[in-house]
């Protein structure tokens, strides 16, 4: 846990040495220059007073924000992420620690604490009651017994090839790692296909090996003894296949030829796993999968400048050309915005099977809208996450003219922070969702995967303020269930939360 900063430390035993050093002192010579002993007395308490408020002075400066801000949640004792994430407000948590052991107590990413407000818009900022919900991660005897050796594991590997943008990546090396435990294999780490970066520059690689040490072996690379043809890859999965799918279809392959690659994995594993499973896909999701240092760095400062000011709601406009194309939904701009859009949908036979109009994005000015029917007064503080709106400016505009604070992370970034990462659209994503993650209330525009991603997380630090389209949800605990279709880390109760 990070370590809060420390006042000056003054031993009490010598604040009575200090006070003599400016103590009158008697003059043996002449006994009637001596001070009198109220003249004494009035010293001492001036120099007590002027102490204290003097290291007042140093707690303010060091402390700044003031914890009377900060909205406790409603447990009487404080739960590992709430500390983690108080402790966060005075120390960076992106801060490396590579020593210390990995802890499930707390999360890989750790949000600023939410903001109380008094006044009429108090109700829109109020949290959610988790229901006593904490994470929850206990695997079974006869899952650890199996770690000690498949942990080790020295000769089969696999190797998965994963795209898409951050969240579809994200979840395809969640189930990679689920693969690669049913099929007893070390993973190689995953290569990023189509996209600017590495593994490296979007993931912590030395956290990602350490936290997953009891469940599976991760290496950096292919052993030169175990080396694949490239050119043969091809997608091997069907959707929503079982476990024992998987070991059927390739673990005699695994076996004898010693290495695997995989491709196309992105949905394709059955969600309805075992609790063993379920509990290792909430374990690299929320705790191995940390971003690399200096993405959560600049993400950290962005979201503190936004958490200083007071409480703030993110907003996830999906407001890109391809996702108006994809679903053929009218934009809310001109009309020539929406024959651009027809236009281009109809040339891609892809989208011709797609029935328009369905599971439309909000455009700026229903967002804006939404957001108003939920509480939030025209002087909240909303932060837009998202990638470069069709219309730019002009579709965003709408939301500007009903709130009056309106910021993106190109507004709050300094100077040339954003420059190394302008054409890296999974980095600038990440960035966004560091800084959604510690908003008091999220709002998306769209069920996508970076809506998915955050309702699961902010329930799993805590049970986050989340307003859904549809406004009945509010970011209570939201459980999985017997619903074969959800996610567990989309809805991590009852398999990674539990009531303690």
């Amino acid at each position: 846990m990070a370590k809060t900063k420390s006042i000056l430390p003054i031993n009490p035993h010598l604040y009575p040495q200090f006070l003599l050093l400016f103590s009158p002192k008697t003059h043996h010579r002449n006994p009637q220059s001596s001070f009198a002993p109220s003249t004494c007395i009035l010293l001492s308490l001036t120099l007590l007073l002027a102490s204290i408020l003097c290291f007042a002075a140093i707690n303010l400066f060091l402390n700044t924000p003031s914890l009377s801000t900060i909205n406790l949640f409603h447990t009487a004792t404080y739960s590992p992420l709430f500390l983690a994430s108080l402790s966060s407000v005075y120390e960076d948590p992106s801060a490396d620690d590579n020593d210390s052991p990995v802890s499930l107590s707390v999360t890989s990413m750790v949000p600023l604490p939410p903001r109380s407000v008094a006044g009429a818009a108090s109700e829109f900022w109020q949290q959610p009651d988790g229901e006593g919900f904490r994470p929850c991660l206990g695997f079974t005897l006869k899952y650890r017994r199996r770690s000690v050796e498949i942990a080790h594991e020295k000769k089969r590997f696999l190797v998965v090839v994963v795209s898409g943008g951050l969240f579809q990546i994200r979840n395809q090396i969640v189930d990679a790692v689920v693969i690669a435990r049913i099929l007893e294999a070390a993973l190689v780490l995953p290569v990023l296909k189509g996209d600017e970066s590495e593994f490296a520059e979007i993931f912590d690689v030395e956290h990602f090996r350490k936290t997953l040490k009891a469940d599976i072996r991760v290496v950096s690379s292919l052993p030169s003894t175990h080396l694949v043809s490239w050119q043969s890859l091809e997608n091997q999965i069907p959707y929503n296949v079982p476990p024992f799918w998987i070991r059927a279809r390739f673990f005699k392959k695994l076996n004898e030829e010693g290495s695997l690659v995989l491709t196309g994995l992105d949905s394709k594993l059955s969600k309805n796993l075992s609790p063993d499973l379920q509990k290792l896909k909430c374990k690299v999701a929320f705790h191995a999968l940390k971003f690399a240092k200096p993405v959560r760095e600049l993400g950290n400062r962005i979201a503190r400048r936004m958490w200083i000011e007071g409480p703030y709601v993110a907003i996830h406009l999906s407001l890109e050309k391809d996702l108006w194309v994809r679903t053929g939904c009218p934009t809310g701009l001109d009309p020539e915005y929406d024959i651009i859009i027809n236009q281009e949908r109809e040339s891609r036979p892809e989208f011709l099977a797609t029935s328009s109009n369905t599971n439309c994005p909000l455009n700026a000015l229903e967002a804006a809208r939404l957001l108003k029917e939920s509480g939030a007064s025209a002087n909240a503080r909303v932060y837009i996450a998202g990638g470069e709106p069709f219309g730019g400016d002009r579709a965003i505009l709408p939301l500007k003219t009903e709130f009056i604070n309106v910021v993106t992370k190109d507004m709050l970034a300094r100077d040339v922070e954003l420059n190394p990462y302008r054409n890296r659209s999974t980095i600038l994503t990440a960035i966004d969702y560091i800084v959604s993650l510690s908003s008091d209330v999220f709002l998306p525009s769209y069920n996508g995967h970076m809506a998915q991603a955050l309702q699961g997380h902010r329930a799993y630090v805590g049970h986050r303020k989340y307003v859904t389209m549809s406004m009945n949800f509010k970011g209570q605990p939201q459980s999985r269930g017997k619903r074969r279709d959800r996610d567990v880390i989309v809805f991590p109760v009852p398999e990674c939360m539990c009531k303690q």
